[in-house]
């Protein structure tokens, strides 16, 4: 019978239990959902033939929930929850959030700032002899020194700021299954040093002589230049082909991070997928009102892992991977008919995605052999010429879900890459997309338009989102179906100045856009786009780039982006004379905001008569 994993010392009684191999610890309620890291790992274990407890959310300003399962008899495993603490915690604008979306009713506070270190600093506080293995998105990123935000500062690796003993960094089923039976074989946690996808710290005198010796923490610290030549080391070997072990000191210790952890084949995945989770929150959490996100993936199902696109504000690359691999057509359908049996369940099957919905496969033939071009992307600033675009499986997968009995709808939530999507000759699934796969709107993200950002994104030009919407309303209006485009848009990243930010508004304009919603950039751990925001170097060329950071210039671009909106109107006119564009200021066609000086209003209307700046 299929039982959620013990969550306190009661239940791990009435199973019989006088001790657990592990005690997982999550800064998340816990959701036993294959969307959720915690409900996979803990899952892995127990199929594995091991007890595990799951602490969710435990007080850490005291000992009692540390202690109530004993001391477990192999070791902790940690992580922060399925987003970074910190980003759960704060807005771009570093102001308090006022909900959680993974803690029972939205709650906010109910795990700490930086979750990973405080919940190992608290254990081995309590049992300093029992290994600690941190894992999941926040440790990941955080495996060698890296820029805070938070702080505006370099810190250290993660592995010694927590005290933990290992660190897995990117999926973690293999590792965590490799380690699980090594130290129950009776190996000490400090003598593996050769499990893929780990991070363990030695003194520098016991410094492996292979791989790749990146700046040294203290040298990142000091020297911006160092700090990108490291970002570029670490990101370089990401790939579980062709990467090296890439080391880091840190003083007198070593950090070294060993070769990534192929990714799961496509029939260990479908054994992953197909594990007895119980596909809701936990029902102490009932009485709150249940843990809100699990509503956006309840019925919604993962096809893929990996992502190829390789946008550089995006961590995937470095967690998750750019290799690409899927679960197979049956794997797929068998999930899909477990939903339709659910009491929940209306109908609606809500996404069938991924990192990017529309990879099924590597984007080449030649990755399968040598791993992804090392320093270039697959897709822009143009698509390299051995991109294989194919729809035709995920399609089929599309069909067979729409025929079951029981589903109405299959839509698709999850990004769609619309360059690569152009890519494909036969228009199949792009029409079928429209047709049977948009709730009304599609959800897609061009980001900007302004060519030198996009760039610095690692984002195909403008010119193709264009290409793409034209296609996309052309195939809506034969299906006769009145739909629409949301597009994602991004203020402040670095390239971006404030004259890009107002070619933005005007392409805005000119596409009658008005998006509701603008993500100012977030610089977080582990990505590229960070450290351009941190440096000011491109970590590629060295070449310096521009970054908005003073609040003030933030606001300024960000309000261009909804110019239209009466809340922005002081911002936008000020934004507008500060770039000298009084042309766009006044009661002219191609003006972004009347502006609040009536001669200036006057003086912009005789200049549109002699013609608009564009």
């Amino acid at each position: 019978m299929k039982a959620f994993l013990p969550i306190n010392k009661k239940d791990m009684q009435q199973r019989g239990w006088g001790e657990v191999d592990f005690v997982y610890i999550t800064g998340d309620a816990y959701v036993d959902h294959p969307s959720f890291g915690a409900a996979i790992i803990t899952r892995v274990l127990e199929a594995e033939g091991f007890k595990v407890a799951v602490l969710s959310q435990p007080d850490w300003r005291s000992t009692a929930d540390f202690v109530q399962f004993g001391r477990p008899r192999l070791a902790y495993l940690i992580t922060g929850g399925n987003i970074d603490s910190m980003v759960a915690h704060y807005t771009v604008a570093k102001k308090k959030r006022s909900s959680d979306a993974y803690t029972a009713g939205g709650v906010i506070g109910k795990r700490p700032d930086r979750a990973v270190s405080v919940y190992t600093k608290a254990v081995k506080s309590i049992y300093p002899d029992v290994p600690v293995i941190i894992g999941g998105l926040e440790a990941s990123l955080r495996r060698f020194a890296h820029y805070d935000y938070w702080e505006d500062r370099v810190k250290p690796s993660i592995l010694l700021d927590s005290g933990a003993d290992m660190l897995i960094y990117g999926m973690g089923e293999k590792q965590t299954a490799e380690l699980a039976h090594r130290l129950d074989g009776g190996e000490k946690i400090e003598n593996i040093r050769d499990v893929k996808g780990t991070v363990y710290k030695v003194d520098v005198r016991e410094t492996p002589y292979t791989g790749r010796e990146c700046p040294s923490y203290e040298n990142v610290k000091s020297s911006k230049t160092e700090y990108a030549k490291a970002a570029r080391i670490q990101l370089d070997e990401q790939d579980h082909i062709r990467g090296k072990a890439v080391k880091q000191k840190h003083g007198k210790t070593m950090i070294v991070q060993n070769e990534p952890m192929p990714p799961l084949t496509t029939e260990e995945l479908d054994r992953v997928y197909a594990l007895p989770y119980m596909r809701t929150y936990h029902p102490v959490y009932e009485a709150q009102g249940g843990v809100p996100g699990i509503n956006e993936v309840e019925f919604s199902i993962t096809h893929n892992r990996g992502c190829f696109g390789g946008c550089n504000f995006c961590s995937i690359a470095f967690h998750q991977g750019r290799y690409v691999t899927s679960r197979s057509k049956e794997s797929i359908l068998e999930e899909a008919k477990l939903l339709t049996s659910l009491p929940n369940f209306k109908g609606y099957i809500h996404d069938v995605g991924g990192p990017t919905a529309n990879f099924r496969a590597p984007s080449c033939e030649l990755q399968k052999e040598n791993g992804l071009c090392k320093g270039k992307k697959c897709l822009a600033p143009e698509p390299c010429k051995n991109v294989v675009s194919d729809h035709s499986e995920y399609l089929e997968i599309l069909r067979s879900l729409r025929a079951l009995q029981g589903v109405k709808k299959v839509f698709i939530r999850s990004g769609i890459r619309y360059d690569y999507l152009l890519l494909d000759k036969d228009d199949s699934f792009f029409k079928e997309l429209v047709k049977h796969h948009v709730s009304g709107q599609l959800k897609v993200a061009p980001e900007h338009c302004s060519a030198a950002v996009l760039d610095k994104m690692g984002k195909p030009h403008i010119e193709s989102y264009i290409k793409f919407s034209k296609r996309y309303f052309e195939y809506s209006d034969k299906a006769h179906k009145e739909q629409y485009l949301i597009p994602y848009l991004m203020s402040s990243h670095p390239a971006s100045t404030l004259d890009d930010a107002i070619e933005l508004a005007l392409f805005l304009k000119r596409n009658n856009i008005r998006p509701e919603q603008v993500q100012d950039f977030y610089p977080t751990p582990g990505t590229i786009s960070t450290t351009m925001y941190y440096t000011g170097l491109d970590p590629y060329t060295m070449k310096e780039v521009y970054c908005a950071k003073v609040p003030h210039e933030k606001a300024l671009q960000r309000a261009l982006l909804q110019y239209y909106n009466p809340k922005n109107e002081k911002l936008v006119e000020e934004a507008l004379r500060k770039a000298k564009r009084y042309d766009l200021i006044g009661a002219g066609e191609g003006c972004l905001v009347r502006g609040s000086r009536p001669q200036q209003r006057q003086a912009s209307r005789g200049k549109s008569k002699k013609g608009k700046r564009r």
